[in-house]
């Protein structure tokens, strides 16, 4: 698990070069699916990057190369990391943040709301979506305080005019209960379970365009995960 092997891969210093591999094989095959004949424009993919990628020298010339070589649109690749990471590796990396930004590629907070960040940090880092850490996401379907937090994430998300999305669905409680509290995206084994790229391609193939959103405004539907 991620848990497991990342910690390690960062200690050896082989993270740098992982955080490439998968952003180099995410790129080809996001390319891949968006020159399939009727393809959704709008599709897009995440990948997940270290702190340590914020401070290495080139890592920004290295994701516009990587983007310009699959022909994929800055907008459709989000780099997510966790609100730690980020908070940790913001002066550093700082440089690196404003460069990604001015080309158009998207930043994600992943576990927010179990790190440390202020308001103050917030509003001044190029971030285009926050997600909802799935210890919160666990416990809302019964009455607790949970609600109440995950509440005013997402308000705050949308007096930031960011995206909030919620993680580690996995009832239709959770999904309805984030439905009434005004989150519109999510991801969960109750919307999708993670796949092989021959599985999703398939999924594509046999979705329309028009449903190929990830809004939970609309009937639940697969989500091919990060």
């Amino acid at each position: 698990p991620p848990d497991q092997f990342i910690p390690v891969a960062e200690a050896s210093g082989l993270i740098v070069a992982l955080t490439r591999w998968a952003l180099r094989a995410a790129c080809r095959q996001l390319g891949q699916w968006r020159a399939q004949p009727g393809a959704a424009d709008a599709l897009f993919v995440n990948v997940n990057i270290a702190g340590q990628d914020l401070c290495e020298v080139g890592f920004a010339d290295f994701v516009r190369d990587t983007i310009d070589e699959h022909g994929i649109p800055a907008r459709c690749l989000t780099l997510e990391i966790t609100e730690t990471a980020l908070m940790q590796h913001r002066e550093t990396g700082k440089r690196t943040l404003a460069r990604l930004r001015d080309m158009g590629v998207g930043l994600s907070v992943d576990d927010f709301g179990t790190g440390y960040s202020s308001l103050s940090h917030l509003s001044t880092l190029p971030i285009s979506s926050l997600k909802i850490d799935r210890s919160f996401v666990s416990r809302l379907d019964g009455v607790s305080a949970e609600s109440e937090i995950v509440r005013a994430v997402v308000q705050l998300g949308h007096a930031l005019d960011k995206r909030v999305i919620a993680e580690g669905i996995e009832t239709e409680g959770q999904l309805e209960r984030l439905r009434a509290l005004g989150c519109a995206y999510a991801q969960g084994f109750l919307l999708g379970r993670p796949m092989g790229s021959v599985q999703v391609t398939d999924l594509l193939a046999h979705t329309l365009p028009a449903d190929a959103g990830h809004a939970i405004a609309s009937a639940p539907g697969p989500v091919a995960p990060d």
